[in-house]
């Protein structure tokens, strides 16, 4: 995603991802229809600049209904909140509601520009889960990170950030609006790092994500590493304190709770892994979850927990993928290979020893008898490596990737991004966003078993879910939603060069999914695009029977589309949650020659800024009724 890059009484769960886009109202005359079916239009890509700039839909859907009766109506985006907007509550003032806390709950402050110290403000606001409690709707909501400091400087090391806002909503319309928000604390687990997508589980929670986990290799070996700077860095913003720079702190999946009063509460689950956890999506069984793993030289992974709705123990496992063919994005069967057994408290406990990357492997140089070539996201580099006597465990859930490579799981994928899950057809969602580089086939490589075609456009695809399978080992896997093998769904398409207005993949096709969201009732996969390869970035609504691709949202130039998330029928009301974040950014960058690239930048600067402020909204007009099945 990122370019640079205990819930009581829940009657109803809503989504999670920072997107808001909502199908509203369903209205008085279609109450008690069933839907037979829903046909999206699409819109039109933005070409003038009024357009270019603002969040914005054009698209209609269609609703059969199972009496034969048809209706039509417009979607509508609505915008909740803008990340710079002061709505949090935070110690008797009002702060923006993307503004980072300390371990003392402190707004952290950009002192860039001397004498003009103020807040960091994240530009990209992310997840989102709306969860009913009681009769009150709350939002949770993930800010990914900051672009840059005041002085216009990138940054290295800045902690992230949650809200958890009260929403209103009209009985009559199903419209949402903030009542009030507040900071999530997170200094019971060291904080928060770089929160991107996440999920929204059947039992009223809210799964967060850690992208990119820090290397604790070069964090131990080179001060001059980026590891080293951005954890420090991270330490000194969030602890005001060097000595508690610890990289595996961080790189986990943080589940978020609240309670009968409105209270949240975090715990981390140490014992689902350590990567770039992207998202992590829970399956119908309630016990098995897998993951996106961001980045390039990635790795699928599941998880299978000892307890249904309960997270904090289970077995880890890595896939290893069987190639079987090219076309329409590739295909290939998925074997799965068990990491280990733990605790979240087990792995707590060996992360608070004082435990570093030296503790775990051995490492060397060049190929050496008893050592094994790995080549993962944690360092880009080859390594040769073998895991110390007594340290299986805190490889497997410390150094997931490198540990799984050890043991053959394919550590290939590139840019593994947003999950969705389809329970009737027991098939999972996957978004590739960029597929290229390690995906592709490579000469000397030390796996390789990933052999496709280059697609920087990306794909994404569509796993099948099955039980009665086993492991590496021989082993039987004790789920009934184990991913056995996927093949390309929907596809992009790379340009030759780039048209007019920029793009460098085909406009009417997805380029570069990212977020993902299935709707069960109108048979609908969502996808959101973190594409720099169009101009602007949309949600689209893909149609799994008919197969119709139609473009649905409209988001800023440079913008991400992030935080989707479809909530079926919540009172008469449907939404797709839909945000965006890092506007204008790499406009510059952009071979436009369809309008004055100067003039867009300016109206850019004038209306929303450049990577100053994300928005966070919803589109409404949905149909709000069941589907007839």
């Amino acid at each position: 995603m990122m370019k640079r890059k205990v819930a009581v009484g829940l009657s109803l769960a809503l989504i999670s991802s920072f997107s808001l886009t909502a199908f509203a109202h369903s209205g008085a005359d279609d109450k008690g229809k069933q839907i037979e079916k829903v046909e999206f239009s699409s819109m039109k890509a933005p070409n003038k600049i009024e357009d270019m700039i603002k969040t914005y839909t054009e698209s209609k859907v269609k609703v059969t209904y199972k009496d034969g009766s048809v209706k039509e109506k417009p979607l509508n985006y609505n915008q909740l909140f803008l990340s710079k907007d002061k709505i949090v509550d935070n110690k008797g003032e009002k702060i923006p509601a993307g503004t980072p806390i300390d371990v003392n709950g402190d707004p952290i402050v950009d002192n860039s520009v001397p004498d003009k110290p103020s807040y960091f403000i994240s530009d990209a606001p992310d997840s989102n889960s709306l969860i009913q409690i009681g009769n009150k709707t709350y939002m949770v909501s993930h800010y990914e990170y900051e672009s840059q400091n005041n002085a216009g400087e990138e940054i290295e090391g800045l902690p992230a950030s949650m809200t958890l806002t009260q929403l209103d909503r009209d009985e009559k319309t199903g419209k949402l609006t903030v009542n009030n928000s507040k900071k999530i604390d997170f200094a019971n687990v060291n904080g928060l790092w770089t929160p991107c997508n996440g999920s929204t589980t059947e039992w009223g929670t809210h799964m967060g994500s850690e992208e990119y986990e820090p290397d604790a290799r070069a964090f131990e070996q080179d001060k001059n590493s980026d590891s080293y700077k951005a954890v420090t860095n991270y330490a000194n913003y969030y602890f005001k304190d060097q000595s508690k720079a610890n990289p595996y702190y961080y790189g986990y999946i943080p589940e978020i709770s609240i309670s009968k009063e409105g209270q949240p509460s975090v715990e981390k689950h140490y014992s689902t892994g350590r990567f770039s956890h992207e998202m992590m999506q829970v399956l119908p069984d309630r016990k098995t979850a897998i993951f996106g793993d961001d980045g390039g030289n990635t790795m699928m992974f599941m998880y299978v927990a000892d307890k249904k709705e309960d997270f904090s123990s289970g077995t880890l496992y890595a896939a290893k993928f069987d190639q079987k063919g090219t076309e329409n994005g590739g295909s290939g069967d998925l074997k799965w290979i068990k990491l280990g057994h733990a605790l979240d408290k087990e792995v707590e406990t060996i992360i608070n020893s004082g435990i570093k990357f030296s503790d775990i492997f051995e490492t060397a140089d060049q190929p050496t008898e008893g050592f094994t070539a790995v080549k993962t996201n944690a360092s880009k580099n080859v390594e040769y490596l073998k895991v110390k006597p007594g340290m299986d465990t805190a490889a497997a859930f410390l150094e997931s990737r490198r540990y799984g490579a050890i043991l053959g799981a394919t550590s290939e994928f590139n840019k593994m991004e947003g999950l969705t899950v389809n329970k009737d057809d027991k098939k999972a969602y996957m978004a590739i966003s960029y597929q290229e580089k390690s995906m592709e086939k490579q000469e000397g490589s030390v796996q390789d078993d990933i052999q496709l075609p280059k697609r920087k456009s990306g794909v994404t695809y569509e796993l099948n879910l099955g039980g009665h399978q086993k492991d590496k080992n021989g082993n039987f896997i004790f789920s009934k939603y184990v991913p056995s093998n996927m093949h390309g769904l929907v596809v992009g398409e790379d340009l030759a060069k780039a048209d007019s207005l920029g793009n460098t993949a085909n406009p009417n096709k997805v380029a570069n999914p990212d977020n993902l969201s299935y709707s069960k009732d109108l048979n609908t996969l969502f996808i959101g695009e973190d594409s720099n390869m169009h101009t602007n970035n949309f949600v689209w609504a893909y149609n799994l029977e008919t197969k119709k691709l139609s473009r649905i949202l409209s988001v800023p130039v440079g913008a991400e589309a992030t935080g989707l998330r479809a909530v079926d029928n919540v009172k008469d009301s449907r939404y797709l949650l839909s945000n965006y974040q890092h506007p204008g950014e790499d406009i510059s960058e952009k071979e436009i020659t369809a309008v004055d690239k100067k003039q867009l930048e300016e109206e850019m600067k004038k209306k929303i800024g450049i990577m100053e402020t994300g928005g966070v909204g919803y589109i409404d007009g949905l149909p709000g009724e069941k589907a007839g099945k």
